[in-house]
């Protein structure tokens, strides 16, 4: 789709409009790993991060989060620790997709639960 994809959808990634004011109205700061742009407006009251891909918040890592809701000032490489080798990659948001966490009895995964330990009494209203 291209070009008309970019004029209509804002669910996967930035529309023109959005491209055209970033320009105008704001400055890059940086990119982080995954492709996604971080923005400023030229005074520095609003932050804003166009992505690569799917608009999904859970796409935007742990440091560049802060730096989006004003935790901290300036690029996360100047304020945070070196990464540890134990630390994980940050996971996307899973919610949704055949991935996602299906508790027992969930339907996904056979709708069979377990059966009642008999120490649960139903209220109903007639026996108070």
């Amino acid at each position: 789709m291209g070009i008309l994809s970019k004029i209509f959808t804002w669910w996967d990634g930035a529309t023109i409009g959005t491209l055209l004011w970033s320009a105008r109205k704001g400055s890059k700061v940086g990119e982080d790993e995954f492709g996604n742009r971080y923005f400023q407006s030229r005074d520095g009251q609003r932050r804003w991060v166009i992505y690569k891909g799917a608009n999904d918040a859970s796409r935007v890592p742990p440091d560049w989060h802060g730096w989006l809701h004003h935790t901290h000032e300036g690029d996360p490489e100047d304020f945070l620790p070196p990464e540890r080798k134990w630390e994980a990659d940050p996971l996307p948001n899973l919610t949704g997709t055949a991935d996602a966490y299906r508790p027992a009895g969930a339907l996904e995964r056979g709708g069979k639960r377990s059966g009642a330990t008999g120490d649960y009494e139903a209220w109903t209203p007639d026996a108070s």
